[in-house]
C-alpha cells in the first residue's frame, strides 16, 4: 500500500530527530513540523499564503501551457514554422528558468507580472517540446487520408492532429505542473510579501526550521494533488486515456 512507505519514512525521521544524533533545531521531528503547520492553519495565515501561491501557479500554468500547445502544434506540423522558430526556441529552452529571475525583476519589477512571466516562461518549453514531438510523430498516412477526403482545416486540426498528439501534450503539461511549483517558490523568494515561498524565506531568517519544512511539504503536497486532479480530469473527459 502507498501509505506504508510514507509512514515508515515519518517514523524513521522522528526517531533520527529525537535520538540526539542531529541538532533538533536544525532537523526538527515531523511532530514539531506538524504543530508548526497546524499553528499556521489555525491562525489563517497559511490559507492567505496558499491562495496567493496557487493563483500564481495556475495562471502561469494556464498561460504557459496554452502557448506551448499552440506553438508546438504549429512547429510540429508546418515545416516553414518549424524551420524558422524551433532553432531559436531550442536556444531559449536551454536557459535555466531560475536564471532569468534577476532579468525579469529588472524588466517587470517584483510585482505579479514578473512572477507570472517567470512561471509561464518555464512551463512553456516542456509543453511545447512534448506537443511538437507528438504533432510531428503523426503517421503520414493519416495526413494523406485527410487530403484525399478534402477534410477542412479546422476539422483536420481538431479531430485528428490534436487528439493524436494528446498523450504527448498531457505528458508535457504534467512536467509543466512540477516546474510551475518550483518557479512559484523561486519567484516568491525574490521580493514577495505573500505566498508559501515567502513563508519559507522568512522562516529561514528566523531559524524556524519547522516552519520552513512545513512550507516545503505544503508545496510538494500541492504539486502532487494538482497532478492527481489533472489526470482525473483528463480521464473524466477522455475515458480511454491511459488504457492500452
Amino acid at each position: 500500500m502507498p501509505i506504508i512507505p510514507i509512514l515508515l519514512f515519518i517514523l524513521i525521521w522522528e526517531a533520527l530527530s529525537s535520538s540526539g544524533i542531529f541538532n533538533a533545531v536544525l532537523f526538527p521531528p515531523p511532530s514539531k513540523v506538524f504543530l508548526a503547520l497546524l499553528g499556521l492553519a489555525l491562525s489563517g495565515e497559511l490559507f492567505l499564503h496558499l491562495s496567493a501561491s496557487l493563483s500564481r501557479v495556475y495562471l502561469g500554468l494556464l498561460v504557459g501551457s496554452v502557448l506551448g500547445i499552440a506553438v508546438g502544434l504549429l512547429t510540429g506540423r508546418i515545416r516553414i514554422i518549424d524551420k524558422s522558430m524551433s532553432p531559436l526556441l531550442h536556444v531559449f529552452r536551454s536557459f535555466p528558468a531560475v536564471a532569468i529571475i534577476p532579468l525579469v525583476i529588472v524588466w517587470f519589477g517584483i510585482g505579479e507580472t514578473a512572477k507570472l512571466f517567470s512561471i509561464s516562461f518555464a512551463v512553456f518549453f516542456p509543453v511545447w517540446m512534448n506537443t511538437h514531438i507528438g504533432a510531428s510523430s503523426i503517421p503520414v498516412r493519416y495526413v494523406q487520408m485527410l487530403s484525399i477526403f478534402k477534410t477542412p482545416s479546422f476539422k483536420k486540426w481538431s479531430k485528428v492532429i490534436l487528439p493524436a498528439s494528446s498523450e504527448f501534450i498531457i505528458a508535457g503539461v504534467r512536467t509543466g505542473i512540477a516546474i510551475a511549483f518550483i518557479m512559484v517558490f523561486v519567484s516568491e523568494l525574490a521580493g514577495a510579501s505573500s505566498g508559501v515561498g515567502y513563508i519559507i524565506s522568512i522562516s529561514q531568517l528566523s531559524y524556524r526550521m519547522d516552519v520552513m519544512i512545513a512550507g516545503l511539504f505544503v508545496l510538494g503536497l500541492l504539486g502532487a494533488v494538482t497532478d492527481f486532479a489533472f489526470i482525473r480530469l483528463i480521464k473524466a473527459i477522455f475515458p480511454w486515456f491511459g488504457k492500452k
